[in-house]
């Protein structure tokens, strides 16, 4: 029982270690499934951790595997004792490896790659990724499903069908009048319905969500109540697929009933994966035929090399006699399709029960399946042309098989149990003959001197020589026939030499006295021996290759049987294979799938979505060398193929985003709702992360998005941003006044608790700020710099928009430092921003805002430090900073007054920095010190150029024509200056055009450095003072 039970796990694990076994045994007092789990899954007690399915796999994928690598002592079997402790090690405590097995995961997926090996990649929470990449969709890669206990097939069917558009547009596209609906009253169809509407939800999130995989938690559990007696263990996953399609199937047909009741053929379940079959056949000397409908068709597996060959054998069962068959049916039952879907199913069927085991076995033998197969040879409507063919196909196997006996006749020579071919025995008696005897001696002598093996064999050769020389001569075989590869290999296997070589004695001179040898043989003797074997043998040669060349003939023929153009015309492609790894009692499913944009297969594994190869999928799918073997082949007609090459006609994310737009309302806004829980939990995972480091201040978001010469901003920017990291940026800045509001609620919070205190703190900071907004502005005093909200304010935001920046001020977690009110505080405001769905506040129209006011910060930060610098004298630094920020501002304006800042005072002083550099430049110009020179004309060329293009491409004002007329005006008074050196007068004449007609070139003109304020207090001050000394140190004109 010990050594069964051994052997079985050495099956469902792949692994061969006996000791290792025993002792995985012994500690699950001898229960196989228990074995099987220890050996295979992670404890469920490790924190932090999602089960996945308790699947077997071999070595290299097992959680034992893992680990045991690590103590080359442990591995010895000599040591027991070492094994003994590292299988427990391993078995009780996971948690004490967790952080090991983390470490060697990169190598453990490299390795499995080497090996060609499928390795299991299971569920991921937030707190085992480090990096938001791990949980993160990128881009229009397709997304994984999460394995929910045992559920690995469900990803593999669903993941099938969602790659099909057209199902996946009937799936999506599904509603039913509100009065059928109402009217439904049943429980399967309420069943059917609701699972339906899951299965919308499930496929919407596949389109667009940001999730690298997507839970199917709801869907999967209506589907398990039709299983619920046997909950606990893994279904066949044939039936569960059985069952997905019928219930796709009701919930259609009560669609359709609403226009044509009862009438199955308007299904779309039924058009896109039901066909029909003829089934004819004679039973008892009475011929029937009926017509049946398939949507899985099941193949047998065992006894057929490809699916062709199981085709052919579900397509025509038995052999009747002759006398009672008809002409038309030569056969006890042959079945022919009449129809066939567009998406065709092959059910493989790998399992059988094993009575002496009394326990299902799965049957690992190889099958292998084209990329392509061509039905016509299965259609009734080539029944006559096929029948045709497989009379003229029994015929060859029949020949075949006589001219496989013949050369097994000449391969298997002799009487006894040891047979050879015979010319090796030839060679062998010439080689006997032709051995001379160093010393007379007897019988006895010489047998005692020989190997007993060599003896043995020689014997043996030299009988089956005698009984052939009694024998007359074969007739040839010498008919034109074809061969199949079996008998050829037989054939090519054995040892004899080749036509052309003449018969010779083998072996050294030392060799010689060693061999048994003839007593007494005369020279005529010798050659008259020696001629017949020669003569013999080039006959037994002509004869095996004549036979050789017949049965590759007959082989060719039956290859080339079905390869006729007329059979050639209802291709079907290969759109996805579902592979089981494991036993017939427990294992693990994932799905190849061919993606049409990117020309290649991809394998889905749970959450884990890979690009693969043709290579790998044969290895994983045709079964023979290990454990993994395809179950299901699902292939689509030319017409699939063809509309799903339309479909996917340039980019996928283009495909999916059209088809997201598509959708209904209700469930555009599912997967919204579903993106924003994203980003909660993404910041929720983030704060656990920021409370095991030391936390670092944000730099502004505002400040440091990258600005264009063109626009002024980078749009790129705002939408790689998540919109939460803007609002949370901001609440950070005015954290102080947050934290304000709050000191002033302690009595609030003393009396009637944590909630009465935000709402408290919300109202009287909302009321401040309000009033704050309607302040009369000054040069000196811009109150939008001192809070988000009163931008917002100022320039009518929604309500919503208002609300909820405020609500994320009192959430955020910078405040979690302080007391314990203002962590309360943070905790329920939280706790509110998350009740608070996509669809009460526009989420987009909320992250349009936080980048104005972004942007608004940023021009600001830009315009107070160019006056900075310009106060300064610091010219070429300050330029740039004017400019980006007059640029900047541009597109702020255009949404409205109140967005940006006073345009005039930009230009104002972007205009005087402009001036002011020109004069220095053209003073290093005509100063003849060849460095400064060339600083006057690179100044030009970087800055004084490049502004005066951006000036001139937009609604210039007569201020900025006047002084670009002037700038130009100063360079032209050199030309033609006689003391002005030659050389410069080059120079001028190279930058003058430019200078004149600058809209011809191309400008990119250097951002400025990044600058970040500490708070909007600095920030105010510092405007407020610059403010101050322009307008004390001179009087200013604000035009």
């Amino acid at each position: 029982d010990c050594q069964m039970l051994l052997n079985q796990l050495k099956e469902i694990t792949g692994i061969q270690d006996s000791a290792f076994l025993q002792a995985a045994l012994k500690a699950a007092n001898g229960d196989l499934m228990e074995a099987v789990t220890f050996l295979t899954e992670e404890h469920a007690q490790e924190p932090a951790r999602d089960t996945a399915a308790a699947e077997p796999s071999a070595w290299e994928g097992s959680a034992v595997g893992k680990q045991l690598p690590q103590n080359g002592d442990a591995l010895n079997p000599n040591n027991k004792d070492n094994l003994h402790t590292v299988v427990f090690r391993q078995l009780e405590s996971p948690k004490g490896q967790a952080a090991e097995r983390d470490a060697e995961r990169p190598q453990e997926v490299h390795s499995a790659e080497n090996k060609n090996r499928s390795k299991r990649k299971r569920c991921e929470v937030w707190g085992e990724n480090p990096k938001q990449s791990d949980w993160r969709r990128v881009g229009d890669w397709p997304v994984g499903m999460k394995n929910i206990g045992n559920t690995c097939w469900f990803s593999a069917v669903i993941q099938s069908l969602f790659q099909l558009p057209e199902f996946r547009r009937l799936v999506l596209g599904y509603s039913l009048p509100q009065n059928v609906l109402e009217s439904c009253r049943s429980r399967t169809g309420k069943r059917n319905i609701a699972f339906m509407q899951e299965l919308q939800c499930l496929f919407a999130l596949m389109l667009g969500t940001r999730r690298k995989f997507v839970d199917p938690s709801a869907a999967l559990e209506l589907l398990r109540d039709a299983f619920r007696s046997a909950e606990e263990q893994q279904q066949d996953v044939s039936e569960f697929t059985h069952k997905l399609l019928d219930w796709l199937e009701d919930a259609f047909q009560l669609a359709v009933n609403v226009k044509s009741p009862a009438d199955k053929s308007e299904n779309p379940m039924v058009q896109l994966f039901y066909g029909t079959f003829l089934t004819e056949g004679i039973h008892e000397g009475n011929t029937f035929s009926k017509i049946e409908t398939f949507g899985q068709y099941p193949l047998q597996v065992n006894g057929y090399r490809n699916l062709n060959e199981c085709l052919e054998g579900a397509m025509v069962e038995g052999e009747m006699d002759e006398e009672t068959a008809t002409q038309s049916v030569k056969y006890g039952q042959e079945r022919w399709f009449t129809k066939l879907p567009p998406v065709l199913t092959f059910e493989l069927s790998r399992f059988e029960f094993n009575q002496s085991l009394g326990q299902p076995e799965k049957i690992h033998t190889k099958l292998e399946f084209p990329q392509t197969i061509y039905m016509d040879r299965y259609l009734y409507c080539s029944k006559e042309l096929i029948q045709m063919k497989r009379e003229e196909m029994k015929r060859l196997k029949e020949r075949m098989t006589i001219l496989q006996q013949k050369l097994e006749r000449y391969m298997k020579y002799g009487s006894g149990p040891a047979r050879f071919p015979l010319p090796d025995m030839l060679q062998y008696v010439l080689e006997f003959i032709t051995t001379k005897s160093a010393v007379p001696a007897s019988p006895e002598c010489v047998s005692s001197a020989q190997d007993s093996e060599t003896t043995v064999l020689q014997s043996q050769a030299g009988s089956c020589i005698l009984d052939m020389l009694s024998q007359p001569n074969s007739i040839r075989e010498r008919k034109d026939t074809k061969t199949e590869d079996a008998a050829v290999f037989l054939a090519n296997s054995s040892p004899q030499k080749k036509l052309d070589v003449p018969l010779q004695p083998s072996g050294s001179p030392a060799e010689i006295s060693e061999r048994p040898a003839p007593h007494v043989v005369s020279e005529e003797e010798m050659n008259l021996v020696r001629t017949c074997l020669q003569r013999w043998r080039n006959e037994i040669e002509q004869d095996v290759q004549d036979l050789k060349e017949s049965i590759t003939r007959v082989n060719l023929s039956i290859e080339q049987m079905y390869c006729d153009p007329l059979l050639q015309q209802v291709p079907y492609h290969l759109h996805a294979v579902l592979v089981h790894e494991g036993q017939a009692n427990a294992g693990h499913y994932w799905a190849y799938i061919y993606d049409q944009p990117r020309k290649s297969w991809l394998k889905y594994n749970d959450i884990s979505v890979t690009e693969s190869s043709w290579e790998e999928l044969e290895r994983d799918s045709f079964g023979g060398s290990k454990n993994a073997s395809a179950y299901c082949l699902m292939y689509i007609s030319d017409k699939v193929s063809s509309f799903v090459a339309d479909e996917d006609d340039g980019s996928e994310v283009g495909q999916f985003q059209k088809e997201v737009e598509a959708l209904p309302p209700e469930l555009r806004h599912y997967i919204q709702e579903d993106n924003w829980r994203l980003e909660q939990e993404a910041e929720e995972w983030e704060e656990e992360q920021s409370c095991k480091i030391p936390q670092m201040e944000p730099s502004a978001a505002s400040e440091s998005q990258d600005l264009s010469s063109e626009s002024g901003l980078d749009q790129s920017s705002g939408c790689e941003q998540s919109v939460r990291s803007l609002s949370s940026e901001h609440a950070m800045i005015v954290k102080d006044q947050t934290a304000k509001a709050i000191a002033n609620t302690a009595t609030a919070y003393e009396k009637n608790g944590v909630e009465a205190a935000l709402y408290k703190a919300f109202h009287e900071e909302y009321s401040r700020l309000y009033l704050l907004s309607k302040e009369t502005p000054t040069p000196q005093n811009d109150a939008r710099l001192q809070h988000v909200l009163v931008y917002f304010l100022q320039n009518n935001a929604p309500k919503q928009v208002v609300e909820r920046t405020l609500l994320e001020q009192f959430a955020d977690k910078n405040l979690s430092y302080d007391e314990s009110r203002s962590i309360s505080i943070m905790k329920v405001a939280r706790a509110k921003l998350r009740e608070i769905g996509p669809d009460e506040v526009d989420m987009e129209e909320y992250k349009r805002w936080h980048e104005d006011y972004s942007l608004f910060r940023k021009v600001s930060v830009y315009l107070l430090t160019g006056l900075e610098l310009y106060q300064n004298r610091k010219y070429q630094e300050s330029l740039t900073y004017l400019v980006y920020a007059y640029q900047s501002n541009t597109a702020l304006l255009m949404k409205g007054t109140n967005r940006g800042v006073n345009e005039s005072l930009i230009a104002l002083y972007r205009r005087k920095c402009l001036l002011k550099l020109n004069e220095v430049a053209a003073s290093l110009f005509v100063s003849c010190e060849e460095a400064r020179v060339a600083e006057g004309i690179s100044i030009l060329n970087e800055l004084i150029i490049p502004c005066m293009h951006l000036m001139s491409t937009c609604d210039i004002c007569q201020e900025d024509l006047d002084a670009i007329e002037v700038m130009r005006n100063r360079w032209c008074s050199y030309l033609g200056q006689e003391d002005m050196d030659a050389n410069l007068q080059m120079k001028l004449g190279e930058l003058l055009p430019r200078l004149l007609d600058c809209s011809a070139e191309v400008i990119v003109l250097k951002e400025p450095p990044k600058i970040r304020p500490n708070s909007p207090y600095d920030l105010c001050s510092r405007f407020a003072a610059v403010m101050e000394s322009i307008h004390g140190a001179s009087t200013v004109t604000v035009k």
